[in-house]
């Protein structure tokens, strides 16, 4: 009995994840070129291009329902997609599933008016634009603390003035828009601004080690950015509260996507390993070799397993505050160490860039801080545990 079995995955969606795969065979995989990675244009044209195919395919945008022509999959049934999906590199980008732009879908789909869905959301869910989320701040700003927010908006006659820098804004490089948060007298305040504002700067994109996010990671100057009151996202005062809504289904939705991108990893590594032979005998063959690969296969399946339990309960309306946490620091580790045992597996190999696999290690290395530290999390949710006496 399989596991899509014992979850109650209905055939439809297994139907529906193997045409999945075949695109992303098909596709997305042959056109995951080296040169791709740190080039914001040429990933452009080649998100563009896969999307156009997604939506002929009638797999684009899984996580949207389907009054705005996504494919209006449950929580459970997106863990199969988006796993799927996250074997490649450029998956996700073509099926319009990627951050920043997914989580910023769900923050104007709550909050946005019909104004700013329709000058905004429309076009992100169409793919005609992308957007970013603009937090993170330089020292002393927010980064781990939210708190710490630096980014001002004080009042002005009709609208809002902005001051503040962002950096490591992922998919700053080419936005269309930003989601900026900001401090105001009434509190934490979301705002949309334009990147033709003149008094927004992108002033760089800083090289990372993950090179294939599109539009890069930005560092973002705000200098007396006039913004009018209809740029408001939702309430004044509640941008913390905003922002925890996105973070929690953006952490469960990295966690699907990396899986796929680890588990292609040890496929990859697997085949070396049944085809190289060393000292006489195929690697395989070897019993530390044997070892990385079961370790592998057991990290999977428990990332797998919580992963899908925060679905379930996300699915039924339940508060996962706790379990995202710990899905995404156990998630984020046991995929670092699964494409690590690949690259160790392939040797010179897995170091280079002739199999994606030392590409992969390098995307999955920086989920560790990305949507929160493991060290945060794991503080956070120690405090919790002794402060309600929950039991193990």
């Amino acid at each position: 009995m399989t596991s899509q079995t014992v979850f109650g995955h209905s055939q439809a969606l297994l139907d529906m994840r193997d045409r999945l795969r075949d695109f992303v065979d098909r596709e997305a995989i042959p056109r995951e070129h080296a040169e791709l990675a740190h080039d914001v244009e040429k990933l452009d044209h080649v998100a563009r291009l896969l999307r156009e195919k997604a939506k002929a395919a009638g797999l684009y945008a899984p996580q949207l329902p389907t009054s705005h022509g996504g494919l209006g999959l449950s929580w459970k049934e997106r863990a199969v997609i988006l796993e799927e999906a996250g074997r490649s590199f450029l998956g996700p980008l073509a099926i319009n599933c990627a951050p920043p732009d997914q989580p910023n879908m769900i923050n104007l789909m709550l909050h946005g008016t019909a104004e700013q869905r329709a000058r905004y959301l429309e076009p992100l869910i169409r793919g005609d634009i992308r957007s970013c989320f603009a937090m993170t701040e330089p020292a002393p700003g927010a980064g781990s603390d939210p708190s710490m927010l630096k980014t001002t908006a004080r009042r002005k006659p009709g609208g809002w003035i902005i001051d503040g820098r962002k950096w490591f804004i992922s998919g700053a490089v080419g936005a269309a828009f930003a989601i900026v948060l900001a401090q105001t007298d009434a509190g934490a305040t979301m705002f949309i601004v334009e990147a033709g504002n003149p008094g927004y700067r992108v002033l760089r994109n800083i090289a990372s080690i993950d090179g294939f996010q599109i539009g890069g990671h930005g560092e973002i100057e705000f200098a007396g950015c006039e913004v009018n009151d209809d740029a408001v996202l939702g309430e004044i005062g509640k941008g913390f509260a905003y922002a925890q809504q996105r973070l929690e289904p953006a952490r469960i939705s990295h966690c699907m996507r990396f899986i796929g991108r680890a588990s292609r990893a040890m496929s990859i590594a697997q085949t070396y390993a049944n085809t190289r032979t060393s000292f006489g005998s195929p690697l395989a063959d070897l019993q530390q070799i044997q070892a990385m690969v079961a370790d592998s296969h057991i990290d999977l399946h428990a990332s797998r397993l919580m992963t899908w339990h925060a679905a379930a309960k996300m699915d039924a309306g339940e508060s996962v505050k706790h379990e995202s946490a710990m899905t995404k620091v156990f998630v984020s580790e046991a995929v670092c160490r699964v494409a690590d045992r690949a690259a160790q597996i392939m040797g010179a190999l897995g170091m280079s860039e002739d199999t994606p696999v030392s590409l992969i290690l390098r995307e999955l290395r920086p989920f560790r801080i990305y949507d929160g530290a493991s060290e945060l999390h794991r503080a956070t949710l120690a405090r919790r545990i002794l402060r309600e006496d929950l039991r193990p």
